[in-house]
């Protein structure tokens, strides 16, 4: 009774009534954590993510717990703060509190770990970034696709030195957004300047130096292409810094968009990434390993992107 089986042990409405009605009046609840080492089952989930201050990071979690809550599971929830040590320390913190699945967004190249996971049967999905070769389902955004069209866009208004400021350079995002905006580049018959491309996390502060920097060379760029939305706070600054605007000394692009954006100073241009959706499809995925879904994706979902044009870009074929 006290575990909402009644029914299915035939147990009479008038015992059940008896028995809820005395649970109440001692006030009794029961053992969670006995429950769970009967049953084997938790009901949590356990997230690890690389920065909750990162408000990519903080939306999809909230999505995440959402979606999790409506089908009766909980959230344990790490922030690894980009260091792979911390990440490893969180993954095992999370299985010893006996969590029954586990969504996470790497750090570095921890593959083979997760992979022998879910090679044991533990139910294992990576958000945002994932690892080629490797069969853990995941959910990502057409990062290349998202980096080609927004380089392109620069291109087509007359830029022909875009400095890129990646993030994580062994992250899978970071990569495929380096090579989206070079192929971008090398399809207009642009040379790759690789002292353009910069930048090793995709934190504010790297923004904030590479950007000083940048603004330092005696050519500096006409745009910056920012793959991160933390990194284009960043870059916002030192050009404010530096005495400069946007658009009219450097045109700034973000890979990442927010309801903000749009009431800035200077509405900032953003390659948009569906981020309800993550959260959605990530449950989704790992709730599939959970159920015994013979079917579950063993592949990945990537969710397209849309560019979102706005007035920190100037066209320089027209001067204005």
């Amino acid at each position: 009774v006290l575990g909402g089986k009644a029914r299915k042990y035939r147990i009479s409405e008038r015992t059940e009534d008896r028995v809820l009605s005395e649970a109440k009046r001692i006030g009794f609840t029961p053992n969670q954590i006995a429950s769970s080492l009967r049953l084997r089952k938790t009901n949590t989930i356990g997230l690890v993510i690389p920065d909750i201050s990162n408000i990519f990071f903080a939306t999809v979690a909230r999505c995440i717990e959402t979606e999790a809550r409506k089908r009766g599971y909980f959230i344990m929830l790490c922030d690894s703060q980009e260091n792979p040590r911390i990440e490893e320390e969180s993954i095992r913190l999370l299985r010893n509190r006996n969590i029954d699945g586990l969504i996470i967004s790497p750090v570095g190249m921890i593959g083979k770990s997760l992979q022998a996971m879910r090679d044991s049967g533990f139910p294992v999905v990576l958000l945002d970034r994932y690892f080629p070769g490797l069969d853990i389902p995941y959910v990502t955004s057409e990062n290349h696709q998202g980096a080609y069209e927004a380089t392109k866009r620069l291109c087509a208004l007359g830029h022909r030195r875009i400095a890129c400021i990646r993030g994580l350079p062994d992250s899978s995002s970071s990569r495929d957004r380096v090579r989206g905006y070079r192929d971008a580049l090398v399809e207009q018959g642009i040379e790759i300047d690789r002292s353009l491309i910069v930048g090793d996390d995709f934190s504010e502060r790297c923004g904030y130096l590479e950007t000083k920097l940048l603004l330092q060379k005696r050519k500096r760029p006409t745009a910056i292409f920012s793959l991160g939305n933390l990194t284009s706070f960043g870059a916002m600054r030192a050009i404010k810094e530096g005495g400069l605007s946007v658009p009219e000394d450097v045109s700034l692009v973000s890979f990442d968009d927010h309801y903000y954006s749009e009431f800035l100073r200077t509405p900032l241009t953003a390659v948009s990434q569906q981020v309800d959706e993550f959260g959605l499809f990530a449950v989704k995925l790992l709730y599939d390993q959970l159920d015994g879904d013979a079917k579950a994706v063993e592949d990945g979902i990537s969710l397209p992107t849309k560019f979102v044009e706005r007035a920190s870009i100037r066209d320089l074929n027209s001067g204005g």
